[in-house]
Protein backbone atom coordinates (compact mmCIF):
# COMPACT_ATOMS: atom_id res chain seq x y z
CA UNK A 1 0.00 0.00 0.00
CA UNK A 2 2.71 2.44 0.94
CA UNK A 3 4.70 1.47 -2.15
CA UNK A 4 1.71 2.24 -4.39
CA UNK A 5 1.25 5.67 -2.79
CA UNK A 6 4.95 6.48 -3.31
CA UNK A 7 4.78 5.67 -7.00
CA UNK A 8 1.68 7.80 -7.38
CA UNK A 9 3.41 10.81 -5.77
CA UNK A 10 6.44 10.48 -8.05
CA UNK A 11 4.21 10.44 -11.13
CA UNK A 12 2.37 13.56 -9.93
CA UNK A 13 5.72 15.34 -9.31
CA UNK A 14 6.88 14.55 -12.85
CA UNK A 15 3.59 15.80 -14.28
CA UNK A 16 3.89 19.13 -12.44
CA UNK A 17 7.51 19.48 -13.56
CA UNK A 18 6.62 18.89 -17.19
CA UNK A 19 3.76 21.40 -17.00
CA UNK A 20 6.02 24.13 -15.49
CA UNK A 21 8.67 23.47 -18.17
CA UNK A 22 6.10 23.77 -20.94
CA UNK A 23 4.81 27.06 -19.52
CA UNK A 24 8.33 28.49 -19.30
CA UNK A 25 9.09 27.41 -22.85
CA UNK A 26 5.98 29.12 -24.12
CA UNK A 27 6.82 32.35 -22.31
CA UNK A 28 10.35 32.33 -23.67
CA UNK A 29 9.11 31.76 -27.20
CA UNK A 30 6.67 34.64 -26.91
CA UNK A 31 9.38 37.00 -25.67
CA UNK A 32 11.72 36.01 -28.48
CA UNK A 33 8.93 36.42 -30.99
CA UNK A 34 8.22 39.93 -29.68
CA UNK A 35 11.88 41.05 -29.61
CA UNK A 36 12.82 39.62 -33.01
CA UNK A 37 10.27 41.67 -34.97
CA UNK A 38 11.41 44.78 -33.12
CA UNK A 39 15.00 44.29 -34.31
CA UNK A 40 13.89 43.29 -37.76
CA UNK A 41 11.72 46.41 -38.12
CA UNK A 42 14.69 48.83 -37.67
CA UNK A 43 17.92 49.16 -39.65
CA UNK A 44 20.99 51.35 -39.08
CA UNK A 45 23.59 52.38 -41.63
CA UNK A 46 26.92 54.23 -41.37
CA UNK A 47 27.53 56.69 -44.20
CA UNK A 48 30.38 59.04 -45.01
CA UNK A 49 33.06 56.56 -43.93
CA UNK A 50 36.30 56.94 -45.93
CA UNK A 51 38.28 53.94 -47.09
CA UNK A 52 40.82 54.88 -44.40
CA UNK A 53 41.22 57.75 -41.97
CA UNK A 54 44.21 60.07 -42.31
CA UNK A 55 45.89 61.38 -39.18
CA UNK A 56 46.96 64.98 -38.82
CA UNK A 57 43.77 66.76 -37.61
CA UNK A 58 41.96 66.04 -40.87
CA UNK A 59 38.25 66.11 -39.99
CA UNK A 60 35.94 63.46 -41.42
CA UNK A 61 32.15 63.58 -41.11
CA UNK A 62 30.44 60.26 -40.35
CA UNK A 63 26.65 59.82 -40.15
CA UNK A 64 24.54 57.09 -38.56
CA UNK A 65 21.07 56.69 -40.06
CA UNK A 66 18.29 54.57 -38.57
CA UNK A 67 15.09 53.68 -40.45
CA UNK A 68 11.88 51.78 -39.73
CA UNK A 69 10.29 49.35 -42.16
CA UNK A 70 7.17 48.16 -40.26
CA UNK A 71 3.87 49.97 -39.82
CA UNK A 72 4.33 50.76 -36.16
CA UNK A 73 4.03 54.11 -34.47
CA UNK A 74 6.62 56.88 -34.18
CA UNK A 75 9.36 56.68 -31.55
CA UNK A 76 12.07 58.97 -30.24
CA UNK A 77 15.68 57.85 -30.64
CA UNK A 78 18.72 58.14 -28.40
CA UNK A 79 22.08 57.51 -30.09
CA UNK A 80 25.12 55.82 -28.61
CA UNK A 81 28.46 55.36 -30.39
CA UNK A 82 31.00 52.76 -29.24
CA UNK A 83 34.54 53.54 -30.38
CA UNK A 84 37.39 51.02 -30.07
CA UNK A 85 41.01 51.72 -31.13
CA UNK A 86 44.03 49.54 -31.91
CA UNK A 87 47.71 50.60 -31.97
CA UNK A 88 46.79 54.05 -30.71
CA UNK A 89 45.39 55.81 -27.66
CA UNK A 90 41.93 57.16 -27.05
CA UNK A 91 43.30 60.65 -26.39
CA UNK A 92 44.57 60.65 -29.99
CA UNK A 93 40.97 60.57 -31.28
CA UNK A 94 38.67 63.60 -31.40
CA UNK A 95 34.92 63.03 -31.77
CA UNK A 96 32.22 65.70 -31.79
CA UNK A 97 28.49 65.00 -32.04
CA UNK A 98 26.80 67.78 -34.01
CA UNK A 99 23.29 68.77 -35.02
CA UNK A 100 21.97 71.63 -37.09
CA UNK A 101 22.01 73.87 -34.02
CA UNK A 102 25.62 73.05 -33.12
CA UNK A 103 27.36 70.59 -30.79
CA UNK A 104 25.20 67.98 -29.10
CA UNK A 105 25.98 67.08 -25.45
CA UNK A 106 27.48 63.63 -24.87
CA UNK A 107 28.08 61.37 -21.92
CA UNK A 108 31.46 59.64 -22.37
CA UNK A 109 32.51 56.47 -20.61
CA UNK A 110 35.88 54.81 -21.24
CA UNK A 111 37.08 51.30 -20.46
CA UNK A 112 40.51 50.21 -21.69
CA UNK A 113 40.86 50.96 -25.38
CA UNK A 114 37.10 51.51 -25.87
CA UNK A 115 34.84 54.50 -25.25
CA UNK A 116 31.04 54.85 -25.33
CA UNK A 117 29.58 58.22 -26.38
CA UNK A 118 25.87 58.44 -25.51
CA UNK A 119 23.56 61.37 -26.19
CA UNK A 120 22.44 63.12 -23.03
CA UNK A 121 19.20 64.05 -24.75
CA UNK A 122 16.86 62.37 -27.20
CA UNK A 123 17.52 63.12 -30.84
CA UNK A 124 15.52 66.11 -32.14
CA UNK A 125 14.07 63.94 -34.89
CA UNK A 126 11.29 61.38 -34.60
CA UNK A 127 11.45 57.93 -36.17
CA UNK A 128 8.33 57.01 -38.03
CA UNK A 129 7.57 54.46 -40.78
CA UNK A 130 9.12 55.68 -44.01
CA UNK A 131 11.27 58.28 -42.23
CA UNK A 132 14.81 58.27 -40.84
CA UNK A 133 16.74 59.81 -37.95
CA UNK A 134 20.37 60.78 -38.46
CA UNK A 135 23.24 61.35 -36.04
CA UNK A 136 26.31 63.22 -37.32
CA UNK A 137 29.82 62.84 -35.88
CA UNK A 138 32.99 64.73 -36.75
CA UNK A 139 36.13 62.70 -36.25
CA UNK A 140 39.84 63.54 -36.39
CA UNK A 141 43.05 61.83 -35.34
CA UNK A 142 46.21 63.36 -33.90
CA UNK A 143 49.16 63.89 -36.22
CA UNK A 144 51.47 61.66 -34.14
CA UNK A 145 49.46 58.54 -35.08
CA UNK A 146 51.60 56.35 -37.33
CA UNK A 147 49.21 53.53 -38.14
CA UNK A 148 46.23 51.99 -36.33
CA UNK A 149 42.64 50.81 -36.59
CA UNK A 150 39.36 52.15 -35.29
CA UNK A 151 36.04 50.32 -34.93
CA UNK A 152 32.79 52.27 -34.82
CA UNK A 153 29.49 50.80 -33.57
CA UNK A 154 26.43 53.02 -33.94
CA UNK A 155 23.51 51.98 -31.70
CA UNK A 156 20.00 53.41 -31.80
CA UNK A 157 17.83 53.14 -28.65
CA UNK A 158 14.29 54.21 -27.97
CA UNK A 159 13.20 56.42 -25.07
CA UNK A 160 13.10 53.35 -22.77
CA UNK A 161 16.71 52.45 -23.68
CA UNK A 162 15.56 49.48 -25.75
CA UNK A 163 18.06 48.68 -28.50
CA UNK A 164 16.44 49.21 -31.89
CA UNK A 165 19.34 48.57 -34.28
CA UNK A 166 23.15 48.44 -34.38
CA UNK A 167 25.73 48.83 -37.18
CA UNK A 168 29.52 48.27 -36.95
CA UNK A 169 32.38 49.31 -39.25
CA UNK A 170 36.19 49.12 -39.00
CA UNK A 171 38.66 51.38 -40.77
CA UNK A 172 42.43 51.86 -40.83
CA UNK A 173 44.14 55.05 -39.68
CA UNK A 174 47.35 56.07 -41.44
CA UNK A 175 49.75 58.85 -40.53
CA UNK A 176 50.85 61.70 -42.73
CA UNK A 177 54.12 60.93 -44.55
CA UNK A 178 56.73 63.48 -43.53
CA UNK A 179 59.52 64.29 -46.01
CA UNK A 180 62.91 63.29 -44.73
CA UNK A 181 65.64 65.88 -45.16
CA UNK A 182 69.15 64.56 -45.69
CA UNK A 183 71.66 65.73 -43.15
CA UNK A 184 74.28 68.11 -44.57
CA UNK A 185 77.74 66.59 -44.99
CA UNK A 186 80.14 67.46 -42.19
CA UNK A 187 82.51 70.30 -43.01
CA UNK A 188 86.18 69.70 -42.39
CA UNK A 189 88.06 72.82 -41.33
CA UNK A 190 91.66 73.07 -42.57
CA UNK A 191 94.21 72.74 -39.81
CA UNK A 192 97.02 75.31 -40.21
CA UNK A 193 100.41 73.66 -40.45
CA UNK A 194 103.20 75.23 -38.46
CA UNK A 195 106.27 75.69 -40.63
CA UNK A 196 109.66 75.10 -39.01
CA UNK A 197 111.52 78.30 -38.16
CA UNK A 198 115.02 78.29 -39.74
CA UNK A 199 117.86 78.87 -37.30
CA UNK A 200 120.45 81.46 -38.26
CA UNK A 201 124.13 80.78 -37.93
CA UNK A 202 125.82 83.74 -36.15
CA UNK A 203 129.09 83.11 -38.06
CA UNK A 204 127.36 83.22 -41.44
CA UNK A 205 127.70 86.78 -42.84
CA UNK A 206 124.91 86.16 -45.29
CA UNK A 207 122.48 85.70 -42.41
CA UNK A 208 123.02 89.27 -41.22
CA UNK A 209 121.96 90.74 -44.55
CA UNK A 210 118.28 91.33 -45.11
CA UNK A 211 117.01 89.07 -47.86
CA UNK A 212 115.38 90.88 -50.71
CA UNK A 213 111.65 90.22 -50.98
CA UNK A 214 110.81 87.93 -53.83
CA UNK A 215 107.65 87.55 -55.77
CA UNK A 216 106.71 84.36 -53.92
CA UNK A 217 106.88 86.07 -50.55
CA UNK A 218 103.77 88.08 -51.29
CA UNK A 219 101.61 84.95 -51.83
CA UNK A 220 100.13 83.27 -48.72
CA UNK A 221 101.72 79.99 -47.77
CA UNK A 222 99.75 76.77 -47.89
CA UNK A 223 97.56 76.23 -44.87
CA UNK A 224 97.18 79.95 -44.05
CA UNK A 225 93.92 80.54 -45.88
CA UNK A 226 91.74 83.09 -44.15
CA UNK A 227 94.64 84.81 -42.41
CA UNK A 228 94.36 88.59 -41.80
CA UNK A 229 95.64 90.91 -44.49
CA UNK A 230 98.39 92.32 -42.21
CA UNK A 231 99.88 88.86 -41.88
CA UNK A 232 99.49 87.70 -45.46
CA UNK A 233 102.38 89.79 -46.96
CA UNK A 234 102.29 92.79 -49.27
CA UNK A 235 102.06 96.44 -48.20
CA UNK A 236 100.64 96.15 -44.68
CA UNK A 237 100.35 98.19 -41.52
CA UNK A 238 104.00 97.66 -40.61
CA UNK A 239 105.28 99.22 -43.84
CA UNK A 240 102.90 102.15 -43.49
CA UNK A 241 104.12 102.76 -39.93
CA UNK A 242 107.75 102.79 -41.08
CA UNK A 243 107.00 105.25 -43.89
CA UNK A 244 105.05 107.53 -41.57
CA UNK A 245 107.90 107.48 -39.04
CA UNK A 246 110.46 108.37 -41.73
CA UNK A 247 108.29 111.22 -42.96
CA UNK A 248 107.93 112.64 -39.43
CA UNK A 249 111.69 112.34 -38.87
CA UNK A 250 112.39 114.20 -42.12
CA UNK A 251 109.99 116.98 -41.15
CA UNK A 252 111.59 117.26 -37.70
CA UNK A 253 115.09 117.62 -39.10
CA UNK A 254 113.87 120.24 -41.57
CA UNK A 255 112.26 122.25 -38.78
CA UNK A 256 115.42 122.14 -36.67
CA UNK A 257 117.54 123.43 -39.58
CA UNK A 258 115.05 126.22 -40.23
CA UNK A 259 115.13 127.30 -36.59
CA UNK A 260 118.92 127.39 -36.60
CA UNK A 261 118.94 129.66 -39.64
CA UNK A 262 116.49 132.00 -38.00
CA UNK A 263 118.55 132.33 -34.80
CA UNK A 264 121.87 133.35 -36.56
CA UNK A 265 122.82 137.15 -36.86
CA UNK A 266 121.67 138.90 -40.00
CA UNK A 267 125.13 140.43 -40.95
CA UNK A 268 126.90 137.14 -40.83
CA UNK A 269 129.99 138.65 -39.06
CA UNK A 270 132.03 137.18 -36.29
CA UNK A 271 130.62 137.35 -32.80
CA UNK A 272 131.59 140.35 -30.73
CA UNK A 273 132.23 140.84 -27.08
CA UNK A 274 134.04 138.56 -24.79
CA UNK A 275 133.40 135.67 -26.93
CA UNK A 276 135.20 137.34 -29.87
CA UNK A 277 138.18 138.46 -27.84
CA UNK A 278 139.03 134.95 -26.96
CA UNK A 279 140.00 134.19 -30.51
CA UNK A 280 142.11 137.35 -31.11
CA UNK A 281 145.95 137.10 -30.80
CA UNK A 282 147.33 139.36 -28.13
CA UNK A 283 150.75 141.05 -28.18
CA UNK A 284 153.09 140.06 -25.42
CA UNK A 285 153.65 142.69 -22.74
CA UNK A 286 156.61 144.97 -23.36
CA UNK A 287 159.65 144.58 -21.29
CA UNK A 288 159.19 141.08 -20.29
CA UNK A 289 160.92 139.50 -23.21
CA UNK A 290 164.38 140.33 -24.32
CA UNK A 291 165.91 139.65 -27.58
CA UNK A 292 168.68 137.22 -27.30
CA UNK A 293 171.89 137.27 -28.98
CA UNK A 294 172.47 135.34 -31.99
Amino acid sequence: MEATDGRTNVKRLWRYTLRVGAVLACLTGVEVAMVAPAHAAFATELSGLPDEFTAGDRVETVSAVVSRTDRGGCVKVRWSMVLRVENMRLDQVKVDRVEETGSFPLEIRTEGDAARLTDRQLDPGTLCPGRTVTATYRMAFAEDVVRGRVTLAAEAYDANLRLLSRQTATRSVVGVARPTTAAPPPTVEPVPTQEPVPTEDPDDPAAEEDPEPTEAAGAPAAGTAGAPVAQSGGFGLTHAAFLLGGLLLFLGVGLLLRLRQLTQPADGGAPTGAAGDRWERRDPPAGRWRSGRR
